[in-house]
């Protein structure tokens, strides 16, 4: 009996030395060797999991909305602006991630820029900057509200665009001229007017119209289809409506909602650096106003020369002039019939032009140079590189056919302004074609 308890007492004492050797071994190896992080291998195969095809995008766990990423490093150390429409008082710390060509980067803390016009409203336009690791073929990227990639199978990712800005010469951009058209809304349905005023800006030299479009008439709708399936106008869905209630107005205290005019300050900036890879200059205006040359047949013409005049400036500004559409030309010779069971106002009809009042402040719409500009507002650049220009009246100004501003200014009080009529001879064709290619006005 002795002996078996013996060898039984032997063989405890091999197992537990055995046992201490073992952990020896575990504690004495370096950490390079025993930290291979295999499931993090895996998650790395894995990204982008999903891509937000949307042009809004809600961000995760906050009340905030994300519009789109692009590549801008023109500011030091940054790499990649999101744009996206913030609330003010749920302003936290994010978190960029990136997808490097499949693999998953780490974290790293993204630095927030709230526009500085909101104009009273809970929702601002906001961006975030963020710096892509060393050794990041960076193609999308995400916000994250903790640090660590434990969320990231959740994570809507961002494509980045414009990969090719940086160093990309001018002369091979694809546009000459681009028009930012923000925000289409409501039942708006002003045919004949938008028409021509597409195709007195395609007389002008532009090469690309975009227009964000929350919603629109029917016959406005067919139209914007036909300029879109020729390629002339981009149209950029814009359901703001379904996110946020979104103010019709430009003040809060007036009227209300959530996010300033349908958040027309968040998609001019996002047509800007939509532009910026693809286009020279970019015009910043309304859907029924036209930036015309008094002195230029064309904006390529006036450009030219101003850019020699003033080769510093990046931000043109051009003096908004309204045409009460009350007063009509009275000799009726462009009320043409086959335009009759066309929606909207005939720009052609209406040549009285107010003075604008010099008391009050007098807003400018813009021609910006998109490379020089950081962040805009309607009336003005915020954040730009270059020099501005203030364009006078008599080189450029804008044609505004619309109900009059100022109100008790008779008819003689106003002054002729025949400038589009210049252009009649092709304008008048090419709107006739392009109503017709929608199927509206007569045949």
């Amino acid at each position: 009996m002795d002996k078996p308890k013996e060898i039984k007492g032997k063989f405890y004492f091999l197992i537990i030395a055995t046992l201490i050797f073992i952990l020896c071994i575990a504690v004495g190896t370096p950490r390079t060797y025993r930290a291979v992080p295999q499931p993090r291998a895996a998650l790395n195969m894995a990204c982008p999991l999903r891509i937000s095809e949307r042009t809004i995008t809600p961000l995760n766990s906050t009340k905030h909305l994300l519009v789109s990423a692009y590549m801008d490093q023109r500011v030091d150390g940054l790499d990649v602006r999101i744009i996206g429409i913030f609330k003010r008082d749920s302003i936290q710390p994010l978190y960029c991630v990136f997808c490097c060509a499949g693999q998953l980067s780490n974290t790293n803390p993204g630095t927030i820029l709230q526009h500085s016009d909101n104009f009273g409203f809970p929702y601002i336009t906001t961006d975030v900057m963020c710096q892509i690791p060393q050794n990041c073929d960076a193609t999308h990227v995400g916000l994250l509200t903790q640090p660590g990639g434990e969320r990231v199978f959740n994570q809507t990712w961002l494509p980045i665009r414009n990969q090719k800005t940086k160093g990309k010469e001018e002369e091979k951009l694809q546009f000459n001229f681009t028009v930012c058209i923000s925000n289409l809304f409501g039942d708006y349905n002003n045919v004949l007017q938008f028409a021509q005023t597409l195709e007195m800006y395609r007389l002008l030299g532009v090469n690309r119209v975009v227009i964000y479009n929350t919603s629109c008439g029917p016959d406005l709708d067919r139209l914007l289809q036909s300029y879109s399936q020729e390629g002339f106008v981009e149209m950029v869905p814009w359901p703001i409506d379904q996110h946020l209630n979104p103010s019709r107005g430009w003040l809060f205290s007036q009227s209300g909602g959530d996010v300033h005019y349908f958040s027309q300050l968040t998609t001019l900036n996002e047509c800007i650096y939509r532009s910026m890879d693809r286009s020279r200059y970019v015009l910043l205006n309304d859907i029924d106003e036209i930036i015309m040359p008094y002195k230029h047949n064309n904006l390529v013409s006036l450009l030219e020369m101003l850019q020699q005049q003033h080769p510093n400036t990046g931000v043109y500004l051009i003096e908004n002039h309204i045409f009460p559409k009350k007063h009509f030309e009275p000799s009726g010779r462009f009320h043409l019939p086959r335009w009759n069971g066309v929606p909207g106002v005939n720009i052609l009809e209406h040549i009285y032009r107010e003075d604008p009042a010099k008391e009050s402040y007098h807003p400018h719409k813009m021609i910006v140079k998109p490379r020089l500009v950081e962040w805009t507002s309607v009336h003005e650049v915020i954040k730009n590189s270059g020099q501005q220009f203030a364009v006078p009246m008599n080189v450029c100004r804008i044609i505004h056919v619309r109900v009059a501003l100022r109100q008790s200014l008779t008819l003689e009080q106003l002054n002729e302004d025949k400038r589009l009529w210049d252009f009649q001879e092709q304008l008048i064709p090419s709107v006739d074609k392009a109503l017709r290619r929608a199927g509206l006005g007569q045949s």
